[in-house]
């Protein structure tokens, strides 16, 4: 994920910082406890695409920025 796109791009429910998951390839939105996935380089943006995330996985994105 380009560090420059990751910069601009937002939490299209809560308007807040997204955290790259490499290893899933997803954007992580704390606040909205939401998991956007990326198919074939591109963000899908869409709160229907999301996942929701699990408590465990709340605590894991906690104190990474």
């Amino acid at each position: 994920m380009d560090k420059r796109l990751l910069d601009i791009l937002v939490c299209p429910v809560t308007k807040g910082p997204l955290i790259f998951d490499k290893d899933k390839g997803e954007l992580i939105s704390r606040a909205a406890r939401l998991a956007y996935p990326i198919r074939e380089g591109i963000p899908v943006m869409l709160e229907e695409e999301a996942r929701t995330l699990s408590e465990e996985e709340v605590e894991k994105w906690k104190d990474k920025k």
